[in-house]
């Protein structure tokens, strides 16, 4: 007999990292069972199409199997892993006292941690014992770590051994492999999502000369980019336009609450990844910039997480740096909106009544006609532009 924690047994699945994903491998396992993990926790390691990627949990808990062995290739929706509470015993034998007195030795502290936490401590020999945990059940954190190091549980420390960057930046049947699967996400958008397009040109006369005084006063490095800018007046924007915002699940429409916003990134050697940037609406401009830089590198070099595959509730794509005017984005399922950003240019403009030189942007929408209709869309990039008109409020 044996008393079990009264913790549901659950199912981690392997996730679906976008809809070109119909499988995936499990490369390496990154906990073991009697491991306890939180939200945000890696637990494996997965290779698809588009590379190798680290898979996060949602909820937290006690491992209690792993149900898939290294090297195994499982569709999305497979178990892979299962959460449960360790069995105690209920009766345990006792142990004859040995004939010969033997010394005392001290039993070693159980320490409770997070895979993550076990391995910055690790990385920087920080003895786990002196850690005070603030996990469920005193679980020691991933934070709970970095204060003890010194540093503020905000500080972004790596942690994480980079992903195989060969597999990440494909070349030869990597690439031909991607280009398969982007092809197949494609083909089904475009078949099943009825699309709509508009386009609105926007005056960004206000937006670059805030630009061009804020940063002034700052270093290189510090800078804020013009798509920082457009990235939030669009993520504000749907805060008053959810229909845009979410999915299309089951038959009907999903709104989503939380706007997370992807990121479509060309990788090196081809191919795109579009990982997210959470709460895209409410981070400080400041914040958002380092946010996009990082998630654009990540997504480039490596590291990117499977959450930021999945979490993202509309996706934005940028081709303004390869000087191209206007791009019509197709929807990615299961969203029901991308937004296109061109290329900002000087352009005739008339103001008043008076002809004017003014930088102008084209943004776009392609969005789901079962969902919303170009009234709505209309009025949506309407509200990014007149967002834009004050860009000292984003």
């Amino acid at each position: 007999m044996s008393d079990v924690d009264a913790q549901a047994v659950r199912e981690f699945r392997m996730p679906s990292l976008g809809a070109d994903m119909d499988a995936a491998t499990v490369v390496r396992w990154l906990v073991k069972p009697g491991d306890t993990v939180v939200r945000g926790d890696l637990v494996a390691e997965v290779e698809t199409d588009k590379g190798v990627f680290d898979v996060d949990v949602r909820e937290g808990g006690a491992v209690g199997a792993l149900l898939v062995p290294a090297g195994t290739k499982v569709a999305v929706g497979t178990p892979i892993l299962r959460f449960g509470a360790v069995a105690v015993a209920a009766v345990v034998p006792s142990v004859p006292a040995p004939s010969v007195p033997m010394p005392s030795v001290p039993a070693a502290p159980i320490v409770r941690a997070s895979p993550a936490a076990r391995r910055l401590a690790e990385e920087q020999h920080c003895d786990l014992a002196g850690v005070v945990g603030s996990g469920p059940h005193g679980v020691i954190t991933l934070d709970d770590v970095r204060r003890a190091l010194g540093g503020a549980a905000s500080v972004v420390v790596p942690v994480v051994a980079p992903a195989v960057v060969a597999t990440v930046t494909p070349t030869g049947a990597s690439a031909d492999g991607m280009r398969a699967a982007i092809a197949a996400a494609v083909t089904r958008s475009k078949r099943e999502i009825p699309h709509y397009y508009l386009a609105h040109d926007i005056d960004l006369q206000a937006a670059m000369v805030w630009l061009q005084q804020v940063n002034a006063e700052r270093t290189v490095a510090e800078r804020l980019l013009p798509a920082t800018l457009l990235i939030k007046a669009i993520a504000t924007a749907l805060a008053s336009h959810r229909e845009f915002n979410g999915f299309y699940l089951d038959g009907r429409a999903a709104p989503s609450d939380a706007i997370h916003v992807g990121i479509v990134t060309a990788l090196r050697g081809g191919g795109l990844l579009a990982p997210a940037i959470p709460d895209t609406n409410t981070m400080p401009l400041d914040a958002l910039n380092t946010a996009l830089l990082d998630v654009v590198h990540r997504a480039r070099t490596g590291g990117v997480r499977a959450s930021e595959l999945t979490d993202a509730t509309i996706s934005v794509t940028s081709l303004g740096d390869r000087g191209v005017g206007t791009v019509y984005g197709v929807i990615y399922p299961p969203q029901v909106a991308i937004i296109g950003i061109g290329t900002i240019t000087d352009r005739p403009w008339a103001v008043q009544g008076m002809l004017d030189v003014r930088p102008v942007v084209t943004i776009t929408l392609a969005a789901d006609h079962r969902v919303s209709d170009g009234h709505r869309g209309g009025l949506f990039l309407s509200t990014i532009r007149d967002l834009l008109q004050h860009p000292e409020a984003l």
